[in-house]
């Protein structure tokens, strides 16, 4: 009885875990252009909250769309296959950390063609990638097949291979050594056997955080030379005046500050303008690997403009204008003076904004964060001229303006030309051009911040800089949190002995390449692991020492993977099961590298029809469907060394490190008791 209910039980968990997803349905269809040219529609149906990547995608990202036409002497191809601008959407991956063009809801693709017959045949395929907000699915080829007339009768259709016998038992041996009857449920359980419940995954950015790092953004504004000494005698403006009341002044002085906001607000207006033409326009500037490139020679103006040796102005013309409009008086003649400060300071909230800017440009969201931390910059601006008009007392506790401002300033600098070569990173890592690479990056940033230690020092000075007589408490205490900061960069040159990789510097995640992007330590499988990425020789190993299989069901281009790899993996518990006690079979189920010819086979589909296997990715794709009966990834099997029986629940994407090694434990567990 207890075996009744186990097995019930198993196979209920089973069924809730492992499926077959299915959230794209393709539509083929023709429409007669002239008398002998033709427009084929390719047109996926995709289900809610799941989506098709473009065409056009950067090394290094997901699987693009790619269609195929079979030539023949019956039609010839004109122009490129276009796709539909109609729910594109396009936005940074936080995790490939580049921009990504794809569609939901519906996508449409279009290729124009020129029959050279009257009737003519046109063959084909077509691959696509599909991912939700949990999981991607591996690679899926579809065929193609239009029949195409010149009385105007037409027929396009997917192409599925039928009744054509084959032999499962047959092609699994060749490809795998194993059948799915071959592998059995292990009836041994544990105590805690943990069932994977896939977890939501959130952005990274929300519009409170842009607002937040835009308010931050405003308030070093503030200190600055351009914006620093207007706040008394502005506040002094509006509350001193003979002739008026001094409740009077003070609603002023805060219609000032709401104005400063408004200004900055009202300068993100045109970019939602943008939106309304083209609503993935603000993404799309960022598709083009070069953007980074720009953003880097920006902000190493933007730095050098902060060490004083030059400044950055707006024309004379547009500050002469907004001073004459504060003329006009009234509410008005408020928001011109609001407008000119914005002007006026632009040499140093500049380069701020531009910070902020290349920040909005290369991440979800688009216009509405620009408008966030547009909004959060102006509130930090705006918010102490309200303040101290309606506490003027206040104002006795600001330090007098002095050299510190200037100094203020040239840390900025030094804080542009590090995050400077972040964008440089970005294109390099992208393109792989292998130019900044974990020690070249470390390097920079070390000399950048040892540079600031011996600025805030008083040992090397700028255009701009007062002579320092003596160092004040703060000035020192700043130098010595820099110095330990630039020491702790230092100790990123440490060697992990257990990865034999550098040793990640917290602090610099998702600024910093990844350690194993490196001249001298190069990895291949993650965290330096030992793995294995062929089947059958990843099981001839473990059976030779005695160690339990983890299958590792992952693709380059699947995200959650590296979410695993880079923030579940590395954790010491989990680092040592995977690295002593697991055999490590990572299978790829979007390789694209061909598969020998004696492999290219005809295997039947899960769900009807049959496929030819073409390349790696198409094996593993098909192993895990047909033996696990799932095709998203990352997916996690343990198996005894023969790869014949399963120790516990599989289970997909589980982030949280503790559910994690709940479920290497319990595998481990059963594999110990089956010994």
């Amino acid at each position: 009885m207890r075996r009744i209910i186990f097995l019930a039980t198993f196979l209920f968990t089973i069924v809730a875990s492992a499926q077959i997803f299915e959230p794209v349905k393709w539509e083929f269809e023709s429409q007669k252009i002239s008398d002998n040219e033709y427009e084929l529609i390719f047109t996926a149906i995709i289900d809610e909250h799941w989506a098709v990547y473009s065409q056009f995608i950067d090394d290094g990202g997901p699987i693009p769309t790619e269609f195929t036409f079979e030539e023949n002497e019956t039609f010839i191809l004109m122009d490129g296959l276009i796709e539909s601008d109609e729910n594109k959407v396009t936005k940074h991956d936080p995790v490939f950390d580049m921009i990504v063009s794809k569609f939901y809801n519906k996508a449409v693709f279009k290729q124009k063609i020129k029959g050279n017959e009257d009737n003519v045949i046109i063959k084909g395929s077509l691959v696509f990638m599909t991912c939700d907000d949990e999981r991607c699915l591996a690679p899926i080829d579809v065929s193609f097949e239009f029949n195409l007339s010149s009385t105007g009768a037409s027929i396009g259709k997917e192409t599925i291979i039928d009744n054509v016998e084959i032999n499962d038992e047959d092609t699994n041996s060749i490809l795998y050594g194993l059948s799915p009857s071959d592998i059995t449920k292990s009836d041994l359980n544990c105590e805690n056997e943990y069932i994977s419940v896939v977890g939501d995954v959130k952005g990274e950015k929300s519009l409170w955080n842009i607002f937040v790092l835009g308010f931050l953004g405003g308030l070093l504004a503030l200190l600055t030379p351009c914006v620093f000494p207007m706040i008394p005698l502005t506040v002094s403006f509006f509350t001193k005046k003979n002739d008026q009341k001094k409740n009077s002044g003070i609603s002023k002085a805060i219609l000032y500050g709401f104005f400063i906001l408004a200004v900055y607000l009202i300068l993100s207006i045109p970019f939602h303008l943008l939106d309304s033409v083209n609503p993935d326009i603000l993404n799309e500037i960022s598709t083009n690997v070069w953007l980074n490139v720009i953003f880097f020679l920006i902000f190493l103006i933007f730095a050098f403009s902060f060490f004083g040796y030059f400044e950055l102005t707006l024309p004379a013309s547009w500050t002469n204008k907004t001073t004459q409009g504060e003329n006009t008086g009234g509410i008005l003649g408020i928001f011109f003076m609001a407008l000119t400060l914005a002007l006026v300071s632009f040499s140093c909230t500049g380069p701020i904004l531009g910070s902020l800017l290349a920040g909005s440009l290369t991440a979800d969201g688009g216009a509405w964060q620009l408008t966030a931390g547009m909004g959060g910059f102006g509130l930090a601006l705006g918010l102490p001229f309200a303040l101290f008009a309606m506490f003027p007392n206040m104002l006795n506790a600001l330090p007098k303006s002095g050299g510190w401002l200037n100094t203020v300033k040239v840390v900025l600098g030094f804080l542009e030309l590090a995050l400077a070569f972040k964008f440089l990173s970005n294109a390099d890592l992208v393109k792989h051009w292998g130019i900044l690479k974990i020690e070249i990056f470390l390097g920079l940033w070390i000399i950048i911040f040892a540079g600031l230690t011996l600025y805030i020092f008083a040992k090397i000075k700028f255009p701009h800089d007062s002579p320092v007589k003596k160092l004040s408490f703060f000035r020192i205490s700043s130098g010595i949190l820099v110095a330990a900061f630039t020491v702790y960069l230092v100790s990123g040159f440490r060697i992990n002995k257990d990865t034999n990789t550098y040793t990640p510097l917290t602090l610099l995640s998702g600024l910093a390449p990844p350690v194993g992007y490196s001249f001298l330590f190069p990895k291949d499988c993650p965290n330096n692991l030992e793995c294995f990425k062929d089947l059958k020789t990843g099981i001839a190993y473990a059976q030779k020492v005695n160690k339990p299989i983890m299958l590792d069901f992952t693709g380059y281009a699947c995200v959650n993977c590296r979410k695993m790899e880079e923030h579940v993996w590395p954790d010491k518990t989990i680092d040592s099961y995977l690295r002593n006690d697991f055999v490590l079979i990572s299978l790829y189920v979007d390789d694209k590298k061909e598969l020998p010819q004696d492999q290219q086979i005809e295997v039947n589909r899960i769900n009807g029809g049959t496929r030819k296997l073409e390349n790696y990715g198409h094996k593993w794709a098909n192993f895990q469907t047909q033996f696990f009966q799932t095709n998203s990834q990352p997916y996690y099997v343990l198996m005894s060394p023969d790869g014949t029986q399963i120790l516990n629940q599989p289970i997909a994407y589980t982030p949280d490190e503790e559910d994690y090694t709940q479920f290497l434990q319990c595998g481990l567990e059963v594999f110990n008791q089956l010994k």
